[in-house]
């Protein structure tokens, strides 16, 4: 089961958009998805048996880090990161941009950045070394 982090009434009050989108707990889904691919799978905090944070500051953190990664996206214009993907050869009147269609993914799409908000919630104050290590990698 994918651990989603925000609710669309957390989306509400960080973003003061009211109401949310009609799709938001798809987006609050993938955004918790893709930080749990790029950032949170190299974190240290606690967590439940479904894989939540069971500390209410790191949770809240989280929270917020998954609207902000939701609003960067309608900010940027691409939700799903796609928008990046396939162009070639780009003209806005004497501006051209060219690149290979082939040599394209959709890692470089403004929708697959982590987005500034992210790095100012996981990096609270709030967030003791404690409870929560952002960065954290360890072997046994």
């Amino acid at each position: 089961m994918a651990r989603v982090y925000a609710t669309s009434s957390q989306y509400e009050t960080y973003t003061g958009v009211t109401p949310a989108p009609a799709d938001i707990e798809v987006r609050l889904r993938r955004a918790s998805a893709f930080l749990d691919a790029q950032v949170l799978r190299l974190c240290w905090y606690d967590v439940d048996d479904d894989g939540l944070p069971t500390n209410a500051r790191v949770a809240a953190a989280f929270a917020d880090a998954t609207c902000a990664q939701v609003e960067w996206g309608v900010d940027v214009g691409d939700v799903t990161g796609a928008a990046a993907v396939g162009w070639g050869d780009v003209e806005i009147g004497t501006v051209k941009l060219r690149r290979s269609v082939t040599a394209t993914s959709g890692d470089e799409a403004p929708g697959r950045q982590i987005a500034p908000g992210v790095w100012d919630a996981l990096r609270s104050p709030d967030l003791t070394r404690d409870i929560f290590l952002l960065g954290l990698v360890v072997s046994c």
